[in-house]
């Protein structure tokens, strides 16, 4: 039996457990890139400045809590993570589709070159690849993709 999962707009109490899922998430989708950021600093940008000043939405399973997390900022889909134990079971499909609800003109994103999975995933929700980069431009120094979705 599948729990239910309810999309919502995360508040300052779900802060520490969106960390959580971002951190899982991370170390299991992305293994070989460095973070440039402790645990203690990625739980304190996201209590002070993710959630409350950033478009920051929550998936929440009934009995498991918070189970992934996606951010928009304008035009931007800056995050979205998903606990590894909740892929594949349309979250993140679900989380595109109010994103392009939210930003109906258009969205972008950026994401690792080596995170495959990322990159089929959006080009199958209609994102195009459109610059990559060597990585010089964020904090990880990893080689990057920008992608863009236009209706």
């Amino acid at each position: 039996m599948t729990e239910a999962v309810v999309l919502r707009r995360a508040g300052p109490a779900d802060a520490h457990a969106t960390a959580d899922v971002y951190l899982r998430s991370f170390a299991a989708a992305l293994p070989t890139v460095v973070r440039p950021h402790t645990d203690d600093e990625v739980r304190e940008y996201i209590r002070e400045v993710v959630v409350p000043a950033r478009e920051t939405w929550v998936a929440e399973a009934a009995g498991s809590g918070v189970v992934g997390l996606m951010v928009l900022h304008g035009e931007s889909l800056s995050q979205l993570y998903l606990d590894p134990e909740w892929r594949g079971r349309g979250i993140g499909d679900r989380f595109v589709a109010l994103a392009k609800e939210r930003s109906p003109r258009g969205l972008t994103l950026w994401t690792f070159q080596v995170n495959k999975p990322a990159h089929r995933f959006y080009e199958r929700h209609g994102f195009t690849a459109v610059e990559f980069t060597d990585g010089s431009g964020n904090e990880e120094r990893e080689p990057d993709v920008r992608y863009v979705w236009r209706p």
